[in-house]
C-alpha cells in the first residue's frame, strides 16, 4: 500500500485496523494453552490525545521523556524501542527499556560510573521497577554508553540482551571504541554482571533483535542492514549453553543461515514454502575488523540475505522471525509488507508462514511489522513501523486481524499529520497488562482490561 493512501487513510479517519495478509496462523501458536482469541472491537478517540483503546480498556502512562528519573541520574532519554519484562521480588515486575539514540541523540541515557560502555555512546537501557498495579516504584539507567539501541530478546535466567543497531567503529561520529554488539543487563543493577561489556563473539553488526531457545541455549539474531546487501540470520552457539548470568560472556561460535538456492528472502512469496535443506556457515570474521559480516566470504554457495529483518521469538519447538518489508527500488529481488518465518532446528527446516499485504483488501491501513509478542489469548501482538496512522495490532489464532491501540500523539501538524512508531510490546507475567512504548515522544504505557485468556 502505498504511503500516500496510508496518509489518506489516516486523515479521513478511517477505522479499518491491523493487516490484509496470507498464511497459516495456526502454525504461529500450536501448542498453545490460551483460547482462540478475537478482536475488543472498535478503537475510542482518548480525550487526552496520547492512546485509543478499544471499550473497556484504559492506560496508564509509566514514563515520559524528559522527566526526572526517581534515581536523579538525569531526564528519560529520548527515542524508546524495544523492551520486556522481568519478574521482580514480592509480585514486583521490571521494565527493562532500550533508547535507541544515535550520536546526536536529544536526550542521551546519563553516563553512570561501573555501567557506561563508551562515555560518547548516548544510547543505552533504563529500567522500570513496578508493583502489581503498576506503580513506579523507581527508574533508573541499567547501562549507558551504547549506541542505537534498538530490539534484543529477554534471556532465559532474568536478564535483557539488547542490541546495538549500529557498527559504526572507534573514531568515527565520536566514538571511542567500536559499536554494533550486544550486552546483557540486568535489571537492579548490571555491576553484577561486570558492568557494561560486549558480547563480542556474538559478532558485531547491525543488531535487531534475538530469541534463545531454551532446550539448548542456542541464540538466534536478526540483523537490520539498511543497504543491500541486505541483513542475515544468524545463530550463536554458546561455550556455556543456558549457564545464567554472564555465561554468554565466556563465548561461542557464529554462524549464518544459508537457504541453498535462496540468496534473497524476499524472492519467496507463497505462504507455505517450505525449505529443508537450511546450512548453517561459520562466520569469517565475527569482529567485523574489515569487513561488515554481510559482505564477507562465505564461499561459492554465498549467503542468504534479506532486507529490514526485526523482530525474534521463540514459540514451541521454533523460531520465528520478521522481515518488516523489502522494497525492490531498494535492491530486494521483490515487493513485500512484511513476512514471519519459522525455523525449526530439529528438522532444519524453514517456513514461510506469513505475507503481509496489501494485495487481499486494500481498506485495511497496516504495514511493516516489527517487534513481536504473544498476547494472552495465544495470538500475537504486533507493533507497526509505517506511515501515516500507527497500531498495534493483534492477530488471533483463528486469523482475525484486528486494531488493539493506535498512537494518538501527533508530531506533525493538523494538515499533516504524523504518529510516531510503536515499539517494545510486552505482556507482565500475569497477562493482565500489555506495556507498549511509543517511540516519539518516548512515552510508556501499561494498557489493562478485558483481556481473554
Amino acid at each position: 500500500m502505498s504511503t500516500t493512501r496510508r496518509q489518506m487513510l489516516a486523515r479521513t479517519g478511517a477505522a479499518g485496523a491491523g493487516i490484509a495478509f496470507s498464511g497459516a496462523l495456526s502454525e504461529l501458536f500450536a501448542g498453545s494453552a490460551f483460547a482462540a482469541g478475537t478482536g475488543y472491537g472498535d478503537l475510542i478517540k482518548d480525550p487526552n490525545g496520547l492512546l485509543d483503546l478499544p471499550k473497556g480498556f484504559k492506560y496508564k502512562v509509566l514514563s515520559r521523556e524528559g522527566e526526572p528519573m526517581s534515581s536523579g541520574e538525569g531526564p528519560v532519554p529520548t527515542n524508546f524501542d524495544g523492551m520486556t519484562t522481568l519478574r521482580g521480588r514480592r509480585g514486583t515486575r521490571h521494565l527493562v527499556r532500550n533508547h535507541e539514540n544515535r550520536h546526536n541523540g536529544k536526550i542521551r541515557v546519563p553516563a553512570v560510573d561501573g555501567i557506561t560502555y563508551d562515555p560518547n555512546g548516548m544510547g543505552g537501557c533504563t529500567s522500570l521497577h513496578l508493583d502489581s498495579r503498576n506503580n513506579v516504584l523507581d527508574e533508573h539507567t541499567a547501562i549507558a554508553g551504547t549506541a542505537v539501541n534498538c530490539a534484543g530478546g529477554p534471556s532465559l535466567w532474568g536478564t535483557w540482551l539488547t542490541c546495538e543497531e549500529n557498527e559504526d567503529k572507534a573514531g568515527t561520529n565520536g566514538y571511542t571504541k567500536d559499536h554494533g554488539f550486544i550486552f546483557e543487563v540486568h535489571p537492579t543493577d548490571t555491576r553484577k554482571l561486570g558492568g557494561a561489556v560486549p558480547l563480542t563473539d556474538m559478532g558485531r553488526f547491525q543488531h535487531e533483535a534475538i530469541a534463545i531457545d531454551p532446550s539448548n541455549g542456542v541464540v538466534y539474531e536478526t540483523e537490520d542492514a539498511f543497504q543491500k546487501p541486505f541483513g542475515l540470520f544468524y545463530r550463536f552457539l554458546p561455550k556455556k549453553p543456558l549457564g545464567g548470568m554472564g555465561s554468554l560472556q565466556a563465548g561461542g561460535k557464529l554462524q549464518a543461515m544459508r537457504v541453498p538456492g535462496v540468496p534473497d528472502l524476499s524472492s519467496v512469496q507463497e505462504t507455505g514454502a517450505t525449505f529443508d535443506n537450511v546450512e548453517w556457515v561459520d562466520v569469517p570474521d565475527p569482529l567485523a575488523k574489515e569487513t561488515p559480516i554481510r559482505l564477507q566470504d562465505f564461499g561459492a554457495k554465498g549467503i542468504t540475505h534479506s532486507q529490514k529483518l526485526e523482530g525474534c521469538y521463540w514459540g514451541g519447538r521454533s523460531v520465528y522471525f520478521v522481515a518488516s518489508f523489502a522494497k525492490s527500488a531498494e535492491g530486494s529481488a521483490a515487493d513485500h509488507y512484511g513476512q514471519i518465518w519459522k525455523y525449526t532446528p530439529s528438522s532444519k527446516r524453514l517456513t514461510l508462514v506469513i505475507v503481509f499485504g496489501p494485495d487481499s483488501d486494500l481498506q485495511l491501513p497496516g504495514e511493516e511489522p516489527d517487534n513481536i509478542a504473544l498476547a494472552p489469548s495465544g495470538g500475537l501482538m504486533v507493533c507497526e513501523d509505517g506511515e501515516g496512522a500507527q497500531h498495534v495490532y493483534g492477530l488471533s489464532r483463528g486469523g482475525e486481524v484486528y486494531a488493539m491501540a493506535r498512537n494518538a500523539q501527533n508530531i506533525g501538524t493538523p494538515e499533516a499529520p504524523e504518529w510516531g512508531e510503536f515499539a517494545g510490546v510486552t505482556f507482565s507475567p500475569d497477562g493482565e497488562t500489555m506495556y507498549v512504548n511509543c517511540y516519539n515522544p518516548g512515552t510508556t504505557f501499561a494498557v489493562t482490561g478485558p483481556w481473554k485468556h
